[in-house]
């Protein structure tokens, strides 16, 4: 493997493991897809660190776990902020 891809790999992984980010902000920090950063911690961790991709598997678990609690939360911000950008409208 090329040595800017383990450095990317390891990177993201310890980024995951100190923030707990989600695929999508792990990709939007370093530059690279959605895709890229599973196949990376999917794929290419495990055969550079094993008991790293262990720890960042069980983070984006965590994460795949609560998305459904981040998305519901996020809808609801945007209806309160259309609700507030009414009432601020009406005279």
């Amino acid at each position: 493997m090329r040595e800017y891809l383990k450095t990317r790999v390891m990177d993201a992984a310890a980024y995951i493991l100190a923030t707990g980010a989600t695929v999508r902000s792990c990709a939007r920090r370093f530059g690279v897809s959605k895709t890229t950063v599973h196949k990376d911690m999917r794929e290419r961790l495990p055969l550079i660190s094993p008991a790293t991709a262990r720890a960042v598997s069980r983070v984006l678990q965590l994460n795949k776990v609560e998305r459904h609690i981040r998305g519901g939360e996020a809808t609801r911000q945007k209806y309160l902020a259309k609700k507030r950008a009414g009432a601020a409208r009406k005279p």
